[in-house]
């Protein structure tokens, strides 16, 4: 089995959380929200020392609030998704696969990423993205595929043609790379775009324009497992549905 990395993505400030701290230190049933991604990476097949969190915003808040040995990479500046995964460049290295997560998405469970890498390494995929269909997809990036079902793109919302923009496919923010290939493509990413920023989402073009392998998707039926904490109504929402799966 390929050695199996999880890059988390735990640099935000989380400023509609209204708080002072990191966003994913806030806590849900009394644990930081980044443990449960921590523990959904451990279930997946990642051992400790191959997690690595990216911190930035308080930094040492979040160092203090991780009880796991974790892997800790500081991104000094919030340039943009694709710019966090480059901080994390050397820990990723060229071997067995990477998954990214996000510190801010308590819902998914360990299964379902254990699931994406099994998918991953069956179908010899170099990208494979977990995704979800969404009755209201507004706001998130959607997956644009061909008539034959092959993964062709995904288009943020602001960029989304009409057309696009009724497509239920939406993506998690969630992926499995071949490590190798992640590396190759951060080190070509730019960031010539109107944010200035650098998008994660561009090395799944850049993956796609120079053949460096397929990319596929996972489409998962618990929608609820996707869904990000951006506010202290989500946060509560979030306890809620972890209550229920606990049986509280």
């Amino acid at each position: 089995m390929a050695r199996v990395k999880a890059v988390i993505l735990a640099a935000g400030k989380g400023t509609r959380m209204k708080s002072e701290l990191p966003k994913v230190i806030h806590k849900a049933l009394g644990k930081p929200m980044v443990e449960y991604s921590i523990a959904a990476a451990k279930e997946a097949g990642a051992e400790d020392a191959d997690i690595c969190l990216v911190v930035g915003h308080k930094a040492e808040l979040v160092k203090e609030a991780v009880t796991e040995n974790v892997t800790f990479v500081l991104q000094e500046e919030q340039l943009g998704t694709g710019h966090a995964v480059k901080c994390a460049q050397d820990f990723i290295g060229t071997e067995g696969i990477t998954m990214v997560l996000c510190g801010d998405t308590p819902l998914i469970k360990g299964y379902t990423l254990k699931k994406l890498v099994d998918t991953h390494v069956a179908e010899k995929n170099a990208i494979t993205v977990l995704t979800a269909n969404a009755d209201d997809p507004t706001g998130y990036g959607r997956i644009i595929k061909d008539s034959w079902g092959k993964f062709i793109k995904i288009v943020e919302q602001k960029d989304a043609t009409e057309e696009e923009q009724r497509v239920k496919e939406i993506n998690s923010g969630m992926y499995i790379f071949n490590s190798d290939i992640l590396s190759e493509a951060l080190s070509k990413l730019t960031n010539d775009n109107a944010q200035g920023e650098y998008y994660l989402t561009d090395t799944i073009e850049i993956v796609k324009n120079e053949n460096l392998g397929e990319v596929a998707t996972m489409v998962i039926d618990d929608i609820d497992e996707i869904k990000g904490v951006n506010s202290p109504e989500q946060l509560q929402e979030a306890e809620d549905i972890l209550k229920k799966r606990e049986g509280k």
